[in-house]
């Protein structure tokens, strides 16, 4: 059960939440046009070290540093390094909103990780759903459409490796602190893109700089947004409002990159709407009989 139930403002924080989220990956698509990508990667990551390091250093102290599950941590900072790569990169060749709906294959991801590393049992429901949300990515990117280039396996990609983030933030949620599991995911992306910057260091320009430190506040407040919402609703009852998210960025993507979805587009992004909702009525209801 929540801490406190508030459903209503849980909902309110996880749709601000996927606002800011899409405004973050708006940004990285115009950075990324001008700008090396692992430039941008970079201070992504530095600025949410920064900010974090403000917000809960002073507090924690070294215990922001402190964790019981070391190669764990570098697993998932390195999961999400390749999320972030992933879904920048896609960014540049495929809409906002169809890229955004294509990683929210995530959640099925982590469904099939569970079967293969913990060895869970999946119903019927669940493989219906997993169906329907590729069904919807197939409409998305049909053959013979304008989306159906090797393009499209970037977010598709990023969706694998954010479920693998995703189930990995599980396994660390019982014994690290939050902050903690976010600074070092932030420090290893930090330092996974410092590599690069003697080949990709480009001075940017005063606004140019102010969008790349906003990158990473808009991230970390965006899953601090996240994080709360929780606390006042149950995950079952939030999760057809994450999908909020693909609608955010789809407005987003008409608004600043004057794109809109073709008729195929958003019938697949309904169906991984759908799909993903089943999913986590599924999951919030006792198992059945599993295949």
């Amino acid at each position: 059960m929540p801490e406190h139930s508030r459903p209503g403002l849980g909902i309110v924080l996880i749709l601000s939440a996927g606002l800011l989220l899409s405004t973050q990956d708006a940004l990285a698509k115009t950075l990324s046009a001008s700008y090396p990508l692992l430039l941008v990667v970079w201070f992504r990551y530095l600025s949410q070290n920064l900010v974090m390091a403000a917000l809960f250093a002073p507090r924690l102290g070294w215990g922001l540093l402190r964790t019981q599950r070391p190669l764990l941590q570098l697993a998932r900072g390195l999961s999400l390094v390749g999320v972030t790569l992933l879904f920048y990169a896609g960014l540049r060749y495929i809409p906002l909103g169809e890229a955004t709906a294509v990683i929210f294959l995530a959640p099925l991801v982590v469904v099939v990780l569970s079967v293969l590393w913990l060895k869970e049992a999946i119903s019927r429901g669940v493989w219906l759903s997993m169906a329907g949300s590729m069904l919807g990515v197939l409409l998305i990117v049909r053959p013979g459409g304008e989306l159906f280039t090797p393009a499209a396996l970037l977010p598709l990609a990023a969706a694998c490796c954010f479920g693998l983030y995703q189930l990995l933030t599980r396994r660390l949620s019982t014994t690290d602190h939050p902050a903690t599991s976010n600074f070092l995911t932030a420090l290893i992306g930090t330092l996974c893109a410092s590599l690069a910057l003697p080949w990709t260091w480009q001075t940017p320009q005063p606004a140019d700089l102010l969008m790349m430190v906003a990158l990473g506040t808009l991230a970390m407040s965006g899953h601090m947004l996240l994080t709360h919402a929780y606390r006042y609703a149950s995950a079952a009852s939030l999760a057809p409002f994450t999908y909020g998210q693909i609608l955010t960025a789809t407005l987003i993507g008409a608004l600043v990159f004057d794109h809109l979805p073709g008729a195929w587009a958003v019938l697949g992004m309904a169906v991984i709407i759908l799909s993903g909702a089943a999913l986590a009525w599924s999951q919030r209801r006792p198992a059945r009989t599993p295949l």
